[in-house]
């Protein structure tokens, strides 16, 4: 009983130390569990937290979408228009330096932020959990019921408050909150119909119990 005791407590002790460490998401979606050391203007440096005596890691800052700190707290980062894909630098003597937008350049940054959108509600949005238990609970009881509420919540877009958008301000951005939206929406639609197919699997699983039984 009390080597129990003795390693719960220091599993109580070690848990702060396990949660505490930063969660860099790349734009291609790989997540890194880090320590962030610095932010400079284009950088990004970390040490993984499996390795924090080993090498330090430098990446641009174009290539990083969102850090989540030990604290809970994010911080986003917009891909501008300076970028060196995006933007097309002219200056003259004499004169400040000026950016023209092409619109190649506009068109394909309005892609990168759609597809973020996309990558950014796959990984955060769970506004689906309510629908979908409705749906699962209403079609384990009669898969008919459950019908009703499957097609009303898999037909309905969810509620901009639902979202669970990481970063308000990426949704001032059409491009984003398209992308954000649309995949959203057919995240909630697949939950839903899963829900609704297992609340169906599971009757006919008893009805072949019960007919199987009953011979």
């Amino acid at each position: 009983m009390k080597q129990f005791l003795h390693a719960f407590i220091l599993i109580i002790i070690a848990l702060p130390s396990v949660q505490a460490q930063d969660i860099i998401t790349k734009r291609t979606g790989e997540k890194v569990e880090a320590k962030v050391l610095e932010i400079s203007t284009d950088e990004i440096k970390y040490k993984r937290y499996s390795n924090l005596e080993g090498p330090t890691y430098v990446v641009p800052k174009a290539e990083i979408m969102l850090i989540q700190y030990e604290d809970k707290t994010t911080e986003a980062f917009e891909l501008t228009a300076t970028s060196p894909a995006l933007a097309t630098a002219t200056a003259s003597a004499g004169a400040e330096h000026s950016v023209k937008i092409t619109p190649v350049a506009t068109a394909e940054l309005g892609i990168q932020q759609y597809n973020r959108g996309q990558a950014d509600a796959s990984t955060f949005y769970e506004g689906y959990k309510t629908a979908g238990t409705v749906v699962l609970v209403t079609s384990l009881l009669s898969p008919l019921v459950g019908l009703v509420p499957a097609v009303a919540t898999s037909s309905t877009p969810p509620k901009t408050h639902n979202l669970d958008v990481p970063y308000n301000q990426l949704m001032q951005n059409p491009d984003y909150a398209t992308g954000y939206k649309k995949k959203a929406r057919k995240i909630k639609s697949g939950k839903v119909w899963t829900n609704w197919a297992i609340g169906l699997g599971t009757n006919l699983v008893l009805a072949l119990l019960i007919a199987g039984s009953a011979n």
